[in-house]
């Protein structure tokens, strides 16, 4: 059986704290190992504890939520940072992600999807909510000329992968439109951010726009990345 996921929360309001606790931890997959109430206090935390995830809110008083994602990350690279906050912001939305963080959700999320969120950014994937995509791919440069060899690193295969990616597909949406099991869509996935050096896979939307590889509402903003 699979070790639960372990989540540490960072909420400046205990009474959240509290409550997701109560909610994650009725979910077998997910392992609340504690809370704290400031981005300093997390990237202690991080640093003294193996943690796979850190559930983290953007405004915090001293540390802020956008500076302590980046000083987890340099802690322990492994650590996944999944943003939850009231605010979705397209100021904090694209830090967020530029800090490394691998998810953005509003607090509005149902627990249900957070969980499911959750355990997909854990095991690599990203959760990105349609709002926050929007606001992610309007600071994303628009007029730029296509990089034609921007690709030439991928496989046939691989680019019908990075092209699914770009639009926000889940691997289930990519396993079923390429015909593909999602361990093998994985492996792919793996493979297109390896060549392009890219770290999750919502850098590789933002890179797609970037390229010029993508234009402005081909992203799929029906449904969160991930």
């Amino acid at each position: 059986m699979t070790a639960p996921v372990s989540v540490l929360l960072a909420d400046d309001q205990e009474l959240l704290r509290d409550a997701l606790v109560t909610v994650l931890d009725a979910d077998p997959r997910i392992r609340v190992v504690g809370g704290v109430g400031d981005g300093a206090a997390a990237v202690e935390h991080v640093r003294a504890h193996r943690t796979d995830l850190v559930l983290m809110d953007v405004r915090m008083p001293g540390m802020d939520g956008i500076s302590a994602t980046g000083e987890v990350l340099r802690a322990s690279p492994a650590t996944r940072v999944l943003v939850l906050t009231t605010f979705d912001l397209d100021e904090y939305v694209f830090a967020a992600i530029r800090a490394g963080a691998s998810g953005f959700l509003t607090k509005d999320t149902r627990p249900a999807d957070l969980a499911d969120a959750i355990v997909r950014v854990a095991d690599g994937d990203a959760a990105v909510s349609p709002r926050a995509a929007a606001s992610l791919l309007r600071h994303v440069r628009r007029h730029v000329e296509p990089d034609g060899d921007a690709l030439a690193a991928l496989s046939p295969r691989e680019r019908e992968v990075f092209a699914l990616l770009a639009r926000g597909s889940s691997n289930a949406d990519i396993g079923e439109r390429l015909f593909l099991t999602e361990n093998t869509v994985k492996t792919h996935v793996r493979a297109v951010l390896a060549r392009l050096g890219l770290p999750d896979r919502i850098q590789v939307v933002i890179w797609a726009y970037e390229n010029g590889l993508i234009r402005p509402g081909e992203a799929e903003e029906d449904h969160p990345i991930g």
